[in-house]
């Protein structure tokens, strides 16, 4: 049932545009909503001034001075403990120290983390650019130097407050989840318990079969819409599902098509890669896995947003009939390529 008193109801335009002034900067009143579901996020202009001790807008990517623009984030209520969102803007502030061309947040009299109206967010430069075209010469192999940088720099330490990626936080707490809430049609639940519980004895078979792999910090979703391209490369933008992992997690999603086509892809991203960090071949054994888990954590993702009124105006499929059937098929191609030889490093 959607809840039309969501908390994300409260936050109008206005107290969107107010937030932004609470910083020291003055909003110009544009605003336009930008595509994320997840968070709220905006893009807003803002007048010339600057405030005092704050770093400004990059002038450089949002227009030059005078149409000045930044992205604000408005972070979901509840998700993310204040620690883990300030642990997520020390890791990116410690990329952009290592001159890896990530998106960091600004600091705004001297904090990255704001509150308005009990909404808590992050004012953002905005970073022009656009997708990455993966099939043009060179384009993996850029991807995968930046990726090694990156991870080179997440091996340095660990998260405190940020969770990992595994079995039970994207697998078993997600069907767990969906069995509980009764999400399932009666008449495909048998099916669909059937096929997920067979489903995630394979994930737990693959990572028996990689062993003992390293886990680092991630950008944790590391998808071509969280890329922007522009002359100077790739910009990594959208950390907020960072966590823990093994590196592979962060190559897997740049992968498409047959296996001979994602092969290719592979050996082009790991000869970058590998100019700055060292890969464990033993993580390929996880490729499949971690794309099963990823499909069973969207499926409980959107049902835990079912609340919120903006997931069933954007996603009308969801649990239905026809969604269910599909995700049983789905699964069942995941279980028998869990059981194909994993690509080669």
């Amino acid at each position: 049932m959607t809840d039309t008193l969501h908390s994300y109801a409260a936050l109008t335009p206005d107290v969107a545009l107010d937030a932004l002034d609470s910083t020291g900067l003055r909003a110009d009143g544009r605003l336009l909503a930008l595509n994320s579901f997840e968070n709220r996020v905006y893009q807003m202009g803002v007048e010339d001034s600057t405030p005092a001790g704050s770093s400004p807008p990059d002038a450089r990517a949002s227009g030059g001075p005078g149409a000045a623009q930044v992205v604000v984030k408005f972070y979901r209520p509840a998700r993310w403990t204040d620690d883990a969102i300030l642990e997520e803007h020390a890791y990116t502030a410690e990329l952009a120290a290592h001159e890896i061309p990530v998106v960091a947040p600004l600091a705004l009299n001297g904090a990255t983390l704001h509150t308005h109206a009990g909404f808590r967010f992050a004012v953002f430069p905005k970073q022009g650019g656009r997708a990455p075209e993966f099939d043009r010469p060179g384009t993996l192999e850029w991807m995968g130097r930046f990726l090694g940088r990156i991870h080179a720099v997440g091996a340095q330490a660990a998260f405190a407050h940020r969770p990992a990626l595994d079995l039970d936080s994207f697998g078993t707490q997600s069907r767990d989840f969906l069995r509980a809430g009764g999400w399932l049609p009666p008449d495909l639940a048998p099916a669909w318990n059937s096929v997920i519980d067979h489903a995630l004895e394979q994930v737990a078979h693959c990572y028996a079969r990689a062993g003992d792999v390293r886990t680092l910090r991630l950008h944790g979703d590391c998808h071509p819409g969280n890329v922007l391209w522009t002359g100077d490369g790739p910009h990594f933008v959208d950390f907020d599902d960072a966590r823990s992992g093994p590196a592979v997690q962060d190559l897997w999603m740049l992968l498409s098509g047959e296996r001979d086509e994602q092969q290719a892809q592979l050996n082009e991203i790991l000869t970058g890669y590998e100019d700055f960090a060292e890969f464990d071949p033993r993580e390929l054994h996880l490729v499949e896995a971690l794309r099963t888990l990823r499909l069973i954590h969207y499926a409980a993702w959107l049902a835990r947003r079912w609340d919120d009124p903006a997931f069933p105006a954007a996603f009308p499929w969801f649990n239905t009939q026809q969604y269910w059937q599909a995700r049983i098929l789905e699964l069942r191609e995941q279980i028998a390529l869990m059981d194909e030889p994993p690509l080669v490093a």
